[in-house]
């Protein structure tokens, strides 16, 4: 019997990465997909692509966020466009969507019995989101020993910049061109979305070509 995990899986750069590593590490995944009011489905159906294409098992959980007030999810917000990257919590931040997506993947894990837990969370380039740090996660695994679990939530990405995070998806043949990152949903990334701008930063600097752009 392989060893089973569950991955938070959204089909962007950093959850690619961390699907296609726990599969090199030889885990039976199941990938947890969420629809949690994006104010569009290009993420889903890139992710729901990916888990296909290396046989898989995924959910699309979705979520209601009836209070959100935040740009990725409110019907009347902008998706913000900085010059500069943040460096307090920006409008896109979704308030607990770590916690929330872990709490899934808990009940998933105890039900498929899997004793791991991926997340493609990073805190060097990332957009200081508060549940993107290295004491979130601590944090996430002291209440799964409080809850007396042996499931662990690994974060392998945590520590490394974006250059090294791509640098080892090549190394693990991560189709980055099925990817998607951007917080829009237009038919290529816009490239200028926080998170457009760091993964343009990150294929920079480890000096290769964006494939999800050719």
């Amino acid at each position: 019997m392989k060893k089973r995990a569950v991955i938070l899986f959204s089909s962007g750069l950093d959850s690619t990465t961390v699907l296609y590593y726990a599969l090199f590490k030889g885990y039976k995944c199941t990938c947890l997909i969420f629809d949690y009011g994006q104010k569009h489905g290009k993420e889903i159906l890139s992710a729901v692509k990916i888990a296909k294409s290396v046989k898989t098992e995924y959910s699309i959980i979705k979520i209601n966020l009836p209070w959100s007030g935040d740009s990725l999810t409110g019907k009347n917000k902008e998706i913000p466009v900085h010059k500069h990257l943040p460096k307090t919590v920006p409008s896109t931040y979704v308030p607990g969507r770590n916690t929330i997506f872990l709490s899934y993947a808990l009940s998933c894990a105890q039900s498929v019995n899997a004793r791991s837990i991926f997340i493609g969370v990073n805190s060097v380039d990332f957009s200081n989101y508060p549940d993107c740090t290295p004491e979130f996660i601590k944090a996430y695994n002291n209440v799964l020993k409080a809850l007396k679990t042996k499931i662990v939530v690994q974060s392998p990405l945590l520590n490394l910049n974006k250059a090294q995070i791509i640098k080892l998806g090549i190394k693990l043949n991560v189709p980055y061109k099925d990817t998607w990152t951007c917080y829009n949903g237009y038919e290529k990334p816009c490239m200028e979305c926080d998170s457009c701008k760091l993964r343009a930063k990150g294929f920079k600097e480890a000096e290769i070509n964006d494939p999800a752009l050719a």
